[in-house]
C-alpha cells in the first residue's frame, strides 16, 4: 500500500464545486466526462453503481472488468471475517505451561502463545500486555522458571509474508510480516542523525531499542548543505538491516519506519524483562517457536497461567479499515483460516493436503463468495491486506459484496467501519465541504498506478447506493493532479444526485 500525496493544481473537470443532476442521463454525461479525460486513455476504469433500495443498476462503466482493487480487497477479508467469526470475538494471548509447579518455581519452559491479536502493545490496547502477564504470574505464587522462555507463534501455519507480496516491500511498515505472536504492530522507528562534523559516523537509534537485533551502520556524515544519500537495505530472509551513504553535516536528524524481521522474538524480549520487572527469574534462554516447528501435542497439555484479551473484532476491523491497517486485516484473515480448518476437521471433510492458515482463509471466503452469488471468477484474492498485485475483483463484485455486508445484522456497524470523507481514516482530508462529506462511507485502495474507492453513499434524493469505482493501469506525469481528485468528484456526483434510480 503506497499512499500518494494529493497535488493541489485545480482541474476543471475534477473540481470539488459539483453541479448537481437530476437524472440518470445526466448522472451519466457527468460521469463519463470524469473517465475520459485525456490523461485516462490508456488507463482502465471500472465502475459500478447500484442502489441498495431497488436494486437497479444507476450507473455502470466495464463493471465486469477485472481489476486490481488493492486495499479495498480489505472488504473481502471484513466480509469472511465478520461471518467467521463475528463481532465480538476477543484474541487471547497466554502463558502456558506444560510442567508442574512446586513452591512456585516451574520446573520446565514457560510458553508464551500468541494467537494473532495485531493489536498487542498498541496504544489505548494492553501497551502493557508483557507486564500484565508477568504481574498475573508473580499473583499466582510464580516466582522461578527452571527451563526456557518460549515465544510461540506458530498458531499460523505458513509463511510470515502474505501470498503475492512483492520482495522491495518487505521491509517497509506497510509490508510487516504476518505473525500470530505481533507486537506494537510489527514495526520499528529508526532515527538518523548526523555527527557535528563530516567524515565520522552517523548515529542510528531504534525506537523500540533491541527491534531489530543486527544492524550494520556503514553511514557517514558528508559537508553542509549538501544533498543527503540514506540507503536502507535487508534482503528477504535476513537479519540484518544495512545503513549505507551518507547525511549531511547539521542537517535534521531523518526518521524512517521499518518492519521488525521476527515479531515473536520481540515479544519475548519484552515479556522477559517485564518478568525480571515482577520479580520472576527465568534461568533459561529466550527461545522462539515458528512454524513449521510445531509442538501441537504438548500445547494440546499444556495449562494456562495468564492470558490478555484483544480488543473485540468489530474493533479491531474498524482500526484496520479507518487506517488501511496492513497487518491487520492479514492476521484476521488467517484467525479465520485457523476456525475453517478447525470446522473441515470436525465435519471430517476430505482433506485437500497441506493449506497455510492464509490458504485456509482464501478456501473460506471461496465459499462465502460463492453463496453470496459473486460469479465464479469475479472476485480473485490471494492475501487479506490487498497488497497481492495478483488480487483481482470486478467492479460488479465488489458491489454484490456491499450489499450483501450491508443486509446483515451488523451492516451499520460495518459501514460505520470505513473511513467517512471529511472525518476521519484515509478519508479524512478528502471530499471535505462537499455533498460527500460525512456521508460517504469508503475504502480506499491505492497502489502504484491504481486507485480506488469502494463503498457507500447517501444521494440528494435520500436513495442509498452502493459503488465501486476503480482505476487501473493510470501511469501519471509529474505535473498530473492525483486520480483520487477523479474518483472523489464521481463521488461528489452521486452524493448530489436529486433523481432516482
Amino acid at each position: 500500500m503506497l499512499v500518494a500525496t494529493a497535488v493541489a493544481t485545480p482541474v476543471a473537470a475534477a473540481d470539488s464545486r459539483i453541479s448537481a443532476t437530476a437524472t440518470p442521463q445526466q448522472l451519466t454525461a457527468a460521469i463519463d466526462t470524469q473517465i475520459e479525460e485525456p490523461r485516462f486513455a490508456s488507463a482502465s476504469w471500472g465502475i459500478s453503481v447500484v442502489s441498495l433500495d431497488t436494486g437497479r443498476t444507476l450507473y455502470a462503466h466495464d463493471a465486469d472488468r477485472l481489476l486490481q482493487p488493492a486495499s479495498t480487497a480489505k472488504l473481502y477479508t471484513a466480509a469472511l471475517v465478520l461471518n467467521t467469526i463475528g463481532t465480538d470475538y476477543r484474541i487471547p494471548t497466554q502463558l502456558l505451561t506444560t510442567r508442574p509447579i512446586v513452591q512456585g518455581r516451574l520446573e520446565g519452559p514457560l510458553i508464551l502463545r500468541g494467537m494473532g491479536d495485531p493489536t498487542l502493545g498498541t496504544p489505548d490496547t494492553n501497551m502493557d500486555w508483557a507486564d500484565q502477564l508477568a504481574e498475573q504470574l508473580a499473583a499466582s505464587g510464580i516466582h522461578d522458571v527452571q527451563g526456557d522462555l518460549i515465544a510461540d507463534d506458530s498458531y499460523f501455519t505458513g509463511s510470515p509474508v502474505g501470498s503475492g507480496w512483492e520482495a522491495r516491500d518487505l521491509q517497509n511498515w506497510f509490508a510487516v510480516p504476518s505473525s500470530a505472536l505481533s507486537v506494537q504492530e510489527n514495526t520499528v522507528g529508526l532515527t538518523i542523525t548526523p555527527a557535528n562534523s563530516p567524515g565520522r559516523p552517523a548515529s542510528l537509534m531504534l525506537d523500540p531499542s533491541g527491534a531489530i537485533s543486527h544492524v550494520s551502520n556503514t553511514l557517514i556524515t558528508g559537508v553542509s548543505n549538501t544533498r543527503g544519500d540514506i540507503n536502507l537495505y535487508r534482503a528477504p530472509g535476513d537479519p540484518t538491516l544495512y545503513a549505507f551513504g551518507s547525511i549531511a553535516a547539521h542537517s535534521e536528524p531523518q526518521t524512517f519506519k521499518l518492519a521488525i524481521v521476527d515479531p515473536a522474538w520481540f515479544a519475548g524480549m519484552q515479556l522477559r524483562e517485564a518478568l525480571t520487572r515482577h520479580g520472576i527469574h527465568v534461568r533459561g534462554s529466550l527461545r522462539v517457536q515458528h512454524w513449521p516447528n510445531q509442538n501441537t501435542v504438548e500445547l494440546a497439555k499444556a495449562v494456562e497461567l495468564a492470558q490478555v484479551l484483544s480488543p473485540p473484532v468489530m474493533e479491531i476491523l474498524t482500526r484496520g479499515l479507518k487506517r488501511s491497517q496492513n497487518l491487520y486485516l492479514q492476521n484476521l484473515l488467517q484467525i479465520a483460516g485457523v476456525k475453517a480448518q478447525a470446522n473441515a476437521t470436525q465435519t471430517n471433510e476430505p482433506a485437500p493436503g497441506f493449506l497455510s492458515s492464509e490458504a485456509w482463509g482464501i478456501r473460506a471466503l471461496s465459499e462465502l463468495l460463492d453463496q453470496i452469488g459473486v460469479a465464479p471468477g469475479a472476485a480473485q484474492i490471494e492475501d487479506g491486506a490487498g497488497l497481492s498485485r495478483q488480487d483481482l475483483s470486478t467492479p460488479t463484485a465488489m458491489v454484490q459484496l456491499l450489499t450483501y455486508l450491508s443486509n446483515q445484522p451488523y451492516g451499520a456497524q460495518l459501514r460505520d467501519a470505513l473511513p467517512s470523507a471529511g472525518v476521519d481514516g484515509t478519508l479524512e482530508w478528502r471530499m471535505r465541504d462537499t455533498a460527500a462529506a460525512d456521508n460517504v462511507h469508503a475504502k480506499t485502495g491505492s497502489m502504484t498506478n491504481v486507485r480506488c474507492l469502494v463503498g457507500y453513499v447517501t444521494t440528494a434524493a435520500g436513495e442509498r447506493l452502493a459503488f465501486a469505482i476503480m482505476l487501473n493501469n493510470y501511469v501519471r506525469d509529474a505535473d498530473d493532479p492525483s486520480p483520487s481528485r477523479n474518483l472523489d468528484a464521481i463521488v461528489e456526483l452521486l452524493a448530489s444526485f436529486q433523481g432516482h434510480s
